[in-house]
């Protein structure tokens, strides 16, 4: 393999930065992470608050201050000034120019470590991310972004109205659920089609997640397959969670109450793509002796899929503690729910990749997954697989890995092998190979200036 001269790479944080990590987060930080190994600089692109007039020197203050709300920089403010509408009125079409962030090691970075990988520059513009929606929507364009000695490629690790000229820029679409499953979730659909139009016309590539999205991808959107790589994902490289003299069994009792191997386990937002509420029902009429724990944060249409723990039989199973709400969970806490757990639980009804199944598998607990979607293409053969609109199905499910050691144990050590296709070695190949073929492609010149589409501005900006 020929070397490559030294380049440099951007990643955005707009998941990175929000308080509570989502899969994309994860994903953000293992492309850090893979580009890291590689070599790469790294440049991070946030949407947090640091004014272009502050001091250089209090700037790091106040970028890790401004990272403490959590925020992504795609909301909107809190409240409209005066001065904001007229700002919002006058928006113009010119590029926008992103605050450096020098970064002396004047603050502490341990405890926020996984929302800031190791990184050579550090840029940010206040709600950068709100700003290019609003741009979108007033010129149909995405919005032109500005910095000195722009890295040779910029990763945008999900959709985001934005492209930073000069360089070539890569957007990482997930999934096409708001299309093709446009009841389970609450994204403005219209809004969101242009925005993926939008990023498939100024990208010099697309990359995605699994080859179920990359289908997806080529069959609903005007790009070329040349133009679009299933990279997989990484499996999450984390810390040993074992120590000398430590006990899974022990840390599981004093922090949860639980007992190894004593308990089922869904983890995910509560939304309703991820089909809690036929999993609630399931586990109700399985009567099972072993609880079900339910762990993640309440996300759009919960009160829907958590709605039958209101009725008389899932208001008992919750006084008996038979299904147990956890919410957010961070994420050493979540991999001992995980390590512990008797079986995973993930019926979702659509999945681009299916990260929970795969950190499941990687610990060799026994999964149980829906069958549609990119889930089958992960697990492979090493999960019992389901019809998530089928409560019958999950139910007998449960029933059947709940009684049966040794399927649970030929899952468990099936899910340890399949892991091994996601390494981070392996992931790192697959991104490398993307940076040779755009390295040693010019700078399309569309990249150094205007748009190479524009829409028509969209009703209510």
């Amino acid at each position: 393999m020929t070397s490559l001269p030294p380049i440099r790479v951007g990643i955005d944080g707009f998941n990175l930065a929000m308080a509570q990590g989502t899969g994309v987060a994860t994903y953000a930080r293992s492309l850090a992470e893979a580009c890291a190994g590689l070599g790469r600089e790294i440049d991070l692109i946030y949407g947090l608050n640091v004014p272009l007039r502050s001091a250089p020197e209090q700037r790091e203050t106040l970028f890790f201050a401004a990272l403490a709300e959590g925020k992504s920089g795609g909301e909107p403010p809190a409240r409209r000034t005066l001065t904001g509408q007229v700002h919002r009125f006058f928006l113009t079409p010119s590029s926008r120019r992103l605050v450096e962030i020098p970064v002396t090691g004047r603050v502490i970075r341990k405890g926020v470590a996984d929302r800031v990988p190791a990184f050579n520059r550090l840029f940010t513009l206040n709600r950068l991310f709100y700003l290019g929606d609003r741009y979108l929507r007033r010129y149909g364009r995405l919005l032109p972004i500005r910095i000195p000695d722009p890295p040779a490629i910029m990763h945008w690790t999900y959709p985001v109205p934005l492209r930073l000229i000069g360089s070539r820029n890569v957007y990482t679409i997930h999934d096409l659920v708001p299309l093709r499953l446009p009841y389970l979730s609450l994204e403005d659909k219209r809004y969101h089609e242009r925005l993926l139009h939008a990023c498939v016309a100024s990208a010099a590539h697309i990359l995605t997640v699994s080859e179920a999205s990359r289908r997806d991808i080529l069959d609903y959107l005007p790009v070329p397959p040349d133009k679009v790589t299933n990279t997989y994902q990484a499996l999450p490289q984390r810390a040993p969670q074992d120590r000398p003299g430590d006990d899974l069994g022990d840390r599981l009792r004093a922090i949860f109450r639980l007992e190894p191997q004593g308990y089922f386990l869904f983890l995910g937002a509560i939304e309703p793509k991820k089909n809690v509420g036929r999993l609630i029902e399931a586990c109700l009429t399985a009567a099972l002796d072993m609880p079900l724990i339910i762990a993640g944060p309440d996300a759009w249409s919960a009160e829907g899929e958590l709605q039958l723990l209101k009725g008389q039989g899932g208001a008992s199973a919750l006084a008996e503690g038979r299904i147990r709400r956890l919410g957010y969970v961070p994420v050493d806490h979540l991999d001992l729910l995980v390590r512990g757990a008797r079986t995973i639980v993930f019926p979702s009804l659509y999945e681009g990749f299916g990260l929970p199944a795969l950190e499941a598998m990687a610990a060799g607990v026994p999964v149980i997954a829906g069958n549609q979607g990119a889930l089958p293409e992960i697990v492979g053969d090493s999960a019992l697989l389901v019809d998530p609109y089928d409560v019958e199905a999950l139910r007998a499910a449960l029933v059947q890995l709940d009684g049966d050691a040794i399927l649970r144990s030929t899952l468990g050590a099936a899910g340890r092998a399949r892991a091994q296709d996601f390494t981070l070695a392996q992931y790192q190949a697959r991104i490398d190979r993307i940076h040779r073929q755009l390295a040693a492609a010019p700078v399309d010149g569309r990249q150094l200036r205007g748009s190479p589409t524009s829409m028509p501005a969209m009703a209510g900006e």
